[in-house]
């Protein structure tokens, strides 16, 4: 975490000065137990056990943001570590020994006292507050009144938002959860959104009781403060659950001019059009995988070869992700307008390769619609023009239109079972899909040409000052500094505040190692253990689901003899059951376990899918590979969810903006991994339809067992 001492200084909440920690002072600490370590001066052992002698008498952690970085950044912790160590990564086994030490009963009992002084600090200032707030009643004065409500936000800012429960809602060993039950915390944010929803009420004119409004616009301070007691709470809902999936990181709360500049880019309309492609492009990927064998028999092919026909979008997606990504970075409409031409003339020439006789022109026109693939563009958009309050609403929408949009490709499919020529263009179940689809698209590309509404660019000018370097200190310095204690007193303070120019070359590093990644490499490198490890839990899902949904027709048609339409049907089924699976989990089974607990069995219960789906000794039945399928696709869904939504909690922040942000690297992940799933499927067709099953299930398998060892591995540190 760089420039984190002059973060922290930043956000101190005044009352709570003589709690804080000698940010550097700590931090020489952490670099000497890390050389001794490393270099053998001392037992480990006796290392963690200084430290945690040293931070049981001296710090007492949770009581705001004074147990450093852990407590105020924990999806930073490894960046932070590392800038100070040189060495170490956030998962090295010694420092999270460091982090990770018991808490004795005394330690308790200084959180619970130290919650209760400050809580009565808090009710006087409330209370004084509520006095003004009286005050106003008798004597109304506007901007008094704006000044009251701004007063109370600050509060419900401060102490809810930022800095209370904020990181360590989610901390498998946090204690807060215990002391928002029995502290009395619930009282106060009752407090603090009573009189802020009050105020709102109360902006225009007292003297009739008909002024005001009959439906008051919620307070963004208010929605902050109840998510941040539903992450105490372990509340979730099926909106926030579904929103994961797009992968879309919320912010912090805006400010009054972040929110005014969002509503000026928002436009609905534009909104609902990059949902629209959203949903049209889903449509398009899955609405040939009825028929797609068929298709590459007719054109003298192998069944098999659908694997590539199905693939090749998602081969030209690996490409079109990163352009589209960068176009984002300069316009919306553009990109979608070409995206918009480019699916058309894919479909166009998906369509007529049937007249053409050429399996050459039908990958073409799947490659061409993958090329068009503006998925980076709608998951942009809605990060960067939709405002706060209503961006968990737009990213479930996002993922509900993907979802209906996987639904919907098959059952289209299976309604165009209908054979008939115009002019020597044949219309039949395997050219009607790229027919229909290329009129969509023309449609959609009218629609958007007249609805949508390029969102006013922010002119951004930032000034960069060069602070200078300290000189290194020496050792004896050092060793002299490091006796001292850690919670800062007056003298402290005043010293800290002169000498702030003394951070070293990682304390305050360069404008751009904060800015966002501008690379494939830069933002691999910002990739923690816990990261990979979420990137290839994603890949594995992705690829099982894959070779689930891509080798159906084929499997179905040598085992049972199913018609284009049993599939369709039997795909759209798998389909509809995304949506009443992420009410289940978001609604109730969040609410009951973690994440990080629900991510593993799901892991096992993908693990349970593949197994069954294998056609060992008995004869392969349809209740067999309807349940296997079943079994594998859901539990892929739900571990898809909890997949992301800890994918967003431990990556950097560096990586929620920027071309190269997380959505588009699990959107690589997800991809590659179609695009293997897809090659695997034609390369195995060679050695027989017999062996098909089998032998594609071989790869899912190894993934699934790696990835549930890797989540072993990496357990603790997913919160």
């Amino acid at each position: 975490m760089v420039a984190f001492g002059k973060k922290l200084k930043e956000r101190q909440i005044q009352e709570w000065q003589g709690y804080y920690i000698n940010y550097k002072l700590m931090k020489k600490k952490v670099k000497q137990y890390v050389q001794q370590i490393e270099g053998g001066a001392q037992n480990r052992r006796h290392v963690l056990k200084d430290f945690s002698r040293m931070l049981d008498t001296q710090l007492m952690p949770e009581t705001g943001e004074q147990y450093f970085c852990s407590f105020y950044f924990p999806n930073e912790l490894s960046c932070w570590a590392e800038n100070s160590s040189g060495r170490l990564s956030g998962d090295s086994p010694s420092l999270l020994c460091l982090w990770q030490s018991v808490l004795p009963l005394s330690m308790i009992e200084k959180i619970v006292l130290f919650l209760l002084e400050q809580q009565g600090l808090l009710a006087s200032r409330i209370a004084k507050l509520g006095e003004q707030h009286d005050a106003l009643q008798q004597q109304p004065d506007i901007s008094q009144i704006s000044e009251l409500r701004e007063a109370y936000r600050a509060v419900g800012r401060n102490l809810f938002t930022d800095y209370y429960v904020k990181t360590r809602a989610n901390h498998p060993y946090s204690q807060l959860q215990q002391v928002f039950k029995h502290v009395g915390v619930g009282a106060v944010v009752g407090a603090i959104s009573r009189n802020l929803g009050d105020l709102q009420d109360r902006q225009g004119s007292y003297l009739s009781i008909y002024d005001q409004p009959a439906l008051p616009l919620q307070d963004p301070v208010i929605d902050s403060i109840k998510a941040a007691v539903d992450r105490l709470t372990h509340s979730t809902n099926f909106l926030h659950f579904l929103a994961q999936h797009a992968l879309i990181m919320q912010e912090e709360l805006p400010t009054a001019v972040e929110e005014h500049v969002d509503d000026q880019r928002y436009h609905f309309m534009s909104l609902l059009l990059n949902l629209a492609n959203t949903f049209l492009y889903m449509v398009n990927t899955y609405i040939v995988v009825p028929t797609a064998d068929n298709y590459s028999m007719s054109l003298g092919a192998a069944a098999t070869v659908c694997g590539v026909v199905i693939g090749a979008m998602a081969v030209a997606q690996v490409f079109s992700s990163v352009y589209f990504s960068a176009w984002s970075n300069k316009s919306y409409y553009r990109p979608l307008i070409f995206s918009s031409i480019v699916l058309f003339v894919g479909n166009t020439m998906y369509a007529l390769a049937y007249d053409l006789d050429s399996i050459v022109v039908l990958l073409l026109g799947r490659l061409f619609c993958g090329l068009g693939s503006a998925r980076a563009v709608n998951r942009r958009y809605i990060s960067d023009c939709v405002p706060l309050k209503i961006r968990m609403q737009a990213s479930a929408g996002f993922v509900s239109a993907s979802a209906l949009g996987m639904a919907c490709g098959p059952a289209l499919a299976g309604l165009l079972q209908i054979n008939f020529k115009i002019y020597k263009i044949t219309f039949n179940e395997d050219t009607l899909p790229g027919w229909v689809m290329a009129v969509a698209w023309l449609v959609y590309l009218i629609w958007l040409w007249i609805s949508f509404k390029e969102p006013v660019r922010e002119t951004q000018e930032s000034n960069i000052q060069q602070e200078s370097n300290a000189e290194p200190v020496e050792n004896d310095a050092l060793e002299k500094g490091l006796a001292q204690p850690l919670l800062l007193s007056s003298e402290d303070k005043q010293e800290d505040e002169d000498g702030d120019q003394d951070n070293d070359v990682s304390e305050e590093a360069p404008e751009e190692s904060r800015g966002p990644a501008t690379s494939i490499g830069s933002a691999y490198r910002l990739l923690t253990p816990s990261v990979k490890v979420q990137l290839l839990i994603y890949f594995m899902l992705k690829y099982a689901m894959e070779i689930l949904l891509s080798e159906s027709s084929v499997v179905t048609t040598y085992y049972f003899n199913w018609s284009t339409s049993t599939v369709a049907i039997f795909l759209a089924c798998l389909g509809l059951t995304v949506l009443p699976v992420n009410i289940a989990v978001g609604s109730y089974i969040s609410n009951m376990f973690e994440d990080r607990q629900i991510l593993l069995a799901s892991e096992i219960m993908v693990l349970i899918g593949i197994l069954l789906s294998f056609n060992i000794i008995i004869p392969y039945s349809v209740p067999q590979y309807v349940c296997s399928g079943l079994i594998m696709f859901v539990s892929a869904e739900v571990l898809e969810g909890v997949n992301l939504a800890l994918l967003s909690r431990v990556m950097s922040s560096r990586l929620s903006r920027g071309t190269y942000n997380g959505g588009l690297l699990s959107t690589e992940a997800g991809t590659i991994a179609r695009v293997i799933a897809d090659g695997t499927i034609t390369l195995v067709g060679y050695l027989g339809e017999s062996k098909l099953l089998n032998i594609t299930l071989l790869p899912s398998l190894l993934i699934c067992i790696s990835s549930i060892i890797a989540t072993f591995f990496t357990y603790n540190s997913l919160y």
